[in-house]
């Protein structure tokens, strides 16, 4: 069984610089306000307790309000101006067909949030397959709960942790990632201060200074045939 690799995306595939994860809080914000009815003065605490205690604010919305994760993700993934900020990374395209092993993306969003970040960077053709949260099911799961790593294990057909690899910016996606085994990369503010994952990095592209046996010559006969995520992507 071959090595995966699975990459987060949001403020992982693109840098935080670009301040996505910033609009996405007042996105959120302005949902808890103005379709929740929740006072102004109440949503940061409210938001980051759900955020903390479920992985995404999201799920706290379904279990305590009712909320619809069709109407949320419409209003506040979809309502984000990517267009306007996330551009073809060439040098992240280069350095994704250059790594040898199974590449799959894994990501707490929604699909087409996640399918429209991949195109505007220009690497919707460089993954085996997507493992997304999917929003139609109830309860539905997601990172760092342990079910969600179990999913995406499954979705890439793979059954060894020893194979697998995450590259992700939640320190608690990364903790949980290596106690089930995984070998991880934590994408850090500043990675000389973090103590999470095996690795620690400040930009993806730095990816291949700290596994460079993963990009090595020698592992070409790793490298496998790739087709569109839209097309190889698992539902649930």
């Amino acid at each position: 069984m071959r090595p995966v690799f699975f990459f987060d995306c949001d403020n992982c595939l693109y840098s935080k610089d670009l301040k996505v994860n910033i609009l996405m809080r007042e996105k959120i914000r302005e949902y808890f306000v103005k379709e929740v009815g929740v006072p102004e003065e109440e949503v940061a605490a409210i938001q980051a307790h759900y955020h903390e205690t479920y992985g995404l604010s999201l799920r706290g919305l379904t279990k305590h309000h009712s909320v619809d994760p069709l109407d949320f993700d419409l209003k506040v993934d979809q309502a984000l101006p990517l267009d306007d900020l996330i551009k073809r990374d060439q040098s992240l395209i280069d350095m994704l067909k250059g790594l040898y092993c199974k590449k799959w993306v894994f990501t707490n969003a929604y699909k087409p949030h996640a399918l429209r970040c991949l195109r505007l960077l220009g690497i919707e053709n460089e993954f085996d397959g997507l493992t997304y949260t999917n929003y139609t099911i109830p309860d539905f799961n997601c990172k760092p709960e342990t079910e969600s790593f179990l999913r995406a294990m499954k979705d890439a057909g793979i059954n060894d942790p020893r194979l697998c690899y995450l590259v992700d910016d939640s320190a608690a996606n990364i903790d949980a990632a290596q106690k089930l085994g995984w070998t991880t990369v934590h994408v850090a503010d500043d990675a000389s201060k973090s103590n999470h994952g095996d690795y620690q990095i400040e930009d993806i592209h730095e990816l291949p200074q700290v596994l460079p046996e993963l990009w090595e010559p020698r592992h070409h006969e790793m490298k496998l045939k790739k087709q569109p995520v839209g097309v190889t992507a698992s539902a649930v």
